[in-house]
């Protein structure tokens, strides 16, 4: 069995929703598809949830028609039967009457998640209508029967497991099965939603409790690449990273998985295959345990990165510097990517900026501060880095003449970070490709 995830964008028109069919049908595999809501459904229910919190009742109901008038839109638009269209914008007019009855109540956060979730629970109607209409034995599960997350919104794998199993089972002779991403029920039984990375957490934890021989998550954005081809033209698809290079990936700016996101796989050794639905044919990026080569794999620039220095002279050699330092960001809920540290300074680097002001004020009762900003990190990411040594010679030798700003290197076996100018993020990328490919 395998595990098919099929994102938003994905599915966001008549046209995209038609080529995911054809990708699902040209499996022959027992399968579970994972679908998220329709591309821009989410947000429109978030602004619903708003408006409502913000008891604007009657823009309320107009967004709600919205949703509505592009739903019947999409059903004319990617189904010819008449009487399956006629059954589908019925059983849609179901969801709607849901969603305007909830705008007559008080809000409250399970309200809104209740409303989130009809996004998902709409895209697996649509998609079963047209596995219908193709005359396609299949059967749709709901996610709420079977999804169970803890206290701490992680998925309790074995309870999907043995919940999972026994619906399954109920259907002897079929082999494609469809559920909601993201949804679940919370340790309180009620709808929620799965803590980090949505549908792709939901594809993972599937996998991981059937024991599915791949999960494969399915985007409509080219897959990895081992460097970004907005400014490096001869950039090559990536066909292998572990977890720890996707994870270092998604951590420094490169839009892969969400390393939370994909913990239950990893866990329990289900590989993650990364798949584009305009490029069908494409071998995409095999992420799993085992590193099939070392070096470096991947370059990737981070943008809009600020950073913080702090210098005291009184606190030469001071006990708890540092610690007084960190606990500022910590007081902002601020995270620090990289840190750098003299006898007398302490410079570090942030991406956001929202309490930057705050920041600098309370750091100033520990040294002088200063701050700059405009700058981007870029991270050389691959298997064991730490123990090429001619790795750091080729990065430095290829940077020779932009000016650092910092260098991380030793924090992980699996990244090498130089923080430079944003001004000189075009040709950093271009010579270290050169260098490293």
């Amino acid at each position: 069995m395998k595990v098919m995830k099929f994102g938003g964008r994905s599915l966001g028109s008549p046209e995209k929703m038609k080529q995911v069919l054809s990708i699902i049908t040209s499996n022959n595999d027992p399968v579970v598809v994972v679908l998220s809501a329709l591309g821009g459904t989410s947000q429109n229910l978030r602004e619903v949830a708003d408006s409502l919190q913000n008891n604007r009742i009657s823009f309320t109901k107009k967004i709600v028609k919205k949703i509505e008038n592009y739903y019947r839109d999409f059903i004319n638009g990617v189904l010819q039967n008449n009487e399956l269209k006629s059954k589908t914008l019925a059983d849609m007019d179901e969801h709607f009457s849901f969603l305007n009855f909830l705008t007559k109540l008080s809000y409250s956060d399970a309200l809104c998640k209740d409303i989130l979730s009809q996004g998902e629970l709409i895209s697996t109607l649509l998609l079963s209508a047209c596995l219908s209409e193709a005359n396609l034995n299949h059967k749709v599960l709901p996610a709420l029967d079977f999804m169970q997350a803890d206290k701490l919104g992680e998925p309790l794998i074995g309870n999907i497991k043995v919940k999972l199993t026994q619906m399954m089972k109920a259907y002897p002779e079929t082999k494609l099965f469809i559920t909601q991403g993201s949804l679940c029920r919370n340790a309180r039984g009620e709808v929620d939603n799965l803590s980090v990375g949505g549908s792709d957490y939901t594809a993972s934890a599937i996998a991981a409790a059937m024991g599915a021989s791949i999960c494969e998550i399915w985007t409509d954005i080219p897959t990895v690449h081992n460097n970004d081809p907005t400014f490096v033209h001869d950039t090559k698809p990536v066909e292998n990273l572990t977890f720890d290079e996707a994870a270092e990936l998604a951590y420094f700016g490169e839009k892969v998985l969400h390393p939370a996101s994909v913990w239950p796989a990893r866990h329990y050794n289900i590989p993650v295959r990364l798949l584009n639905t305009q490029q069908p044919d494409s071998l995409g990026t095999l992420i799993q345990n085992l590193a099939e080569t070392t070096g470096p794999k991947v370059i990737a620039a981070r943008d809009k990165i600020t950073v913080v220095n702090i210098k005291s002279s009184r606190m030469l050699m001071a006990f708890g510097f540092l610690e007084k330092i960190v606990s500022v960001f910590e007081q902002f809920h601020t995270s620090i990517d990289m840190v750098t540290t003299s006898e007398i300074a302490v410079s570090v680097t942030i991406d956001n900026t929202e309490h930057i002001e705050e920041i600098a004020k309370n750091l100033e009762n520990y040294g002088v501060v200063s701050v700059e900003e405009n700058q981007t990190l870029i991270t050389i990411v691959g298997n064991q880095l730490i123990k090429s040594p001619q790795v750091m010679t080729q990065v430095f030798d290829a940077v020779a003449g932009i000016p650092l700003k910092m260098a991380s290197y030793g924090a992980s076996l699996h990244n090498i970070s130089l923080l430079i100018s944003d001004l000189n993020k075009e040709e950093a990328l271009t010579k270290l490709h050169k260098a490293l490919f």
